[in-house]
């Protein structure tokens, strides 16, 4: 690799060591999996499980280094909704031009004669329902039949 190349590499990994060095001192961001490193290279370890002894390691792609893991949680992908962002989401469809529309239904909220459909699985329900979202922009309003 070229001399620039190193650099930036190495500059990345000390972003990401100081990214993990935060964690540790966030209680909130704790809570993730931070990234480990190669105590011998410095390059990321990567999981790997030992089958006979049914352990799950770090290992380093570069070097030989590997070492046990302390917790089994390799990823977590932790998902924070506001109430309203959810609606927002559904609010932003019925401005989608590539859904297709209806004016063969009334909005029971506001009366508007137009809305967005799309099938898609309901919460604890088999199979596809049709959901419909009014189209008056100061409306939102959201059904299914």
């Amino acid at each position: 690799p070229r001399p620039d190349e190193t650099h930036k590499r190495r500059k990345g990994l000390s972003s990401a060591r100081r990214l993990a060095s935060r964690r540790k001192s966030n209680p909130a961001a704790a809570a993730m999996s931070a990234m480990k490193f190669c105590r011998e290279c410095n390059n990321i370890l990567y999981p790997k499980e030992e089958k006979e002894r049914k352990v799950l390691l770090f290992a380093c792609r570069n070097c030989e280094h590997q070492e046990v893991a302390g917790d089994n949680c390799v990823y977590r992908n932790i998902v924070h909704h506001e109430a309203g962002e959810r609606t927002q989401v559904l609010q932003d469809v019925a401005s989608d031009p590539t859904l297709p529309r209806t004016k063969d239904v009334r909005c029971a909220a506001c009366g508007h004669g137009e809305a967005v459909f799309f099938q898609a699985t309901a919460r604890g329900e088999e199979g596809m329902t049709l959901f419909f979202v009014c189209c008056n922009p100061s409306c939102g309003n959201r059904w299914r039949e």
